[in-house]
C-alpha cells in the first residue's frame, strides 16, 4: 500500500512500530505516546479527517486549545507541551515517510513553562551513589569508571556514552562533543582519573575481546558501545543499592556537579564552559538553587531569622 494512502489507525500503528523497534525507546515512553495519539486521532475522526493528509494546523491549534479550557480536567502548560511533543513527533514522522507534504505541526510551539530548577543531590548521597558501583569486577570498574566521569565532567549521558578510548587525553582531561559537535574540554579529577586508569587496564581488554573493534571507551558486555539506555539502568541501580531516598537521572550527575562547583565557589563563567552552556543565563539558573540553598542554611542556622 502507497504512504499516501494510510489511514490514521495504519499510520499510528507503523509509526509505534517504528519507535519501538527502530528507534528503541522504552515500553513506558512508547505507552505514552499511544495515549496521547490515540486521543489526538480519536478527535481528527470526530472532526471528520481519516487521512493524515487532511490534517491541517488548524485541527492542531483547535486540539491544544480544548485540552487547556475544557471543564473537566484541562490540561496544565506542562501536560499540554508533553502531549504536543508527542503529536510533533508523530507529524515529523509522517512527513518523512511520504505520507504527508507538509508538517501541520511545525509552526505549533508549546506553552511557556514556569523555571524548573534543577534536581541535584548532596555531596554525601553522590559519594553513596559513587560507591555503589566499587568493585573489582569487569562490569564494577567500567560502571564506576563511567560514573565517576559523569559526575567529574557534568557530561550529558550522550557525551560520555559517545567517547572514544583517545578523547581521554594524557589521563587527565577529556574532549567532550556537546550539542551541534561543539567540542570542550574539561579537566578530570583524581577519582574519575583513577577510576578510568583502573576500568581501562583491567576491564576495557575484557569486553574487547568479546565484540568487534571499536574505538568506544565504554564497552558493554557483549564488547559493543555502552547505550544512553544502559548507563539509565546502571545509575538506577547503583541508586537503588546506594537507598537513594530520590529518583535520579543521568542528568542528575550534570546538576549535581554544576550546583557542587558552584556551592564550592566556583565562577559561574568557568562552570559554564565546563558544562558547554553557549549562553551564561543557562547556567545561572544553578545559582538560584544555590542561593535557595543557602537561604534555607540561613533560616535554620541564624538564631534570628525566624520570629
Amino acid at each position: 500500500m502507497p504512504a499516501a494512502e494510510y489511514d490514521l489507525t495504519r499510520s499510528l500503528d507503523r509509526y509505534l512500530r517504528y519507535v519501538a523497534i527502530e528507534r528503541g525507546l522504552a515500553s513506558n515512553t512508547v505507552a505514552a505516546y499511544r495515549r496521547d495519539l490515540t486521543q489526538y486521532l480519536a478527535w481528527l475522526e470526530e472532526q471528520g479527517v481519516r487521512m493524515p493528509a487532511e490534517i491541517l494546523p488548524a485541527h492542531l491549534a483547535e486540539w491544544l486549545r480544548l485540552l487547556r479550557t475544557r471543564d473537566e480536567r484541562p490540561l496544565s502548560p506542562a501536560s499540554t507541551s508533553r502531549i504536543l511533543s508527542s503529536v510533533r513527533t508523530f507529524h515529523r514522522y509522517l512527513l518523512e515517510e511520504g505520507q504527508v507534504e507538509v508538517d501541520a505541526s511545525a509552526d505549533t510551539t508549546p506553552p511557556k513553562l514556569a523555571g524548573r530548577l534543577p534536581k541535584a543531590i548532596t555531596v554525601d548521597q553522590m559519594a553513596a551513589v559513587l560507591a555503589a558501583v566499587a568493585g573489582d569486577s569487569p562490569r564494577e570498574l567500567r560502571d564506576s569508571a563511567l560514573l565517576e566521569l559523569m559526575y567529574a565532567t557534568g557530561a550529558r549521558v550522550s557525551e560520555a556514552v559517545d567517547l572514544n578510548v583517545d578523547d581521554v587525553i594524557d589521563g587527565d582531561v577529556v574532549r567532550l562533543f556537546g550539542k551541534g559537535g561543539k567540542q570542550r574540554i574539561v579537566p578530570l579529577g583524581s577519582y574519575a582519573r583513577a577510576a578510568i586508569d583502573a576500568y581501562l587496564v583491567r576491564a576495557r581488554p575484557v569486553f574487547s575481546v568479546i565484540g568487534p573493534s571499536t574505538p568506544a571507551l565504554f564497552l558493554g558486555a557483549r564488547g559493543q558501545r555502552v547505550s544512553r539506555q544502559n548507563a539509565w539502568l546502571i545509575i538506577r541501580a547503583a541508586a537503588r543499592k546506594a537507598d537513594l531516598a530520590v529518583e535520579i537521572s543521568p542528568h542528575t550527575f550534570r546538576h549535581s556537579f554544576a550546583t557542587h562547583l558552584l556551592e564550592g565557589g566556583a565562577d559561574v563563567r568557568v562552570v559554564q564552559e565546563l558544562l558547554g552552556h553557549s549562553s551564561v543565563a543557562t547556567t545561572q539558573i544553578y545559582t538560584r538553587v544555590t542561593a535557595d540553598r543557602l537561604r534555607d542554611m540561613y533560616t535554620t542556622a541564624h538564631p534570628r531569622a525566624r520570629g
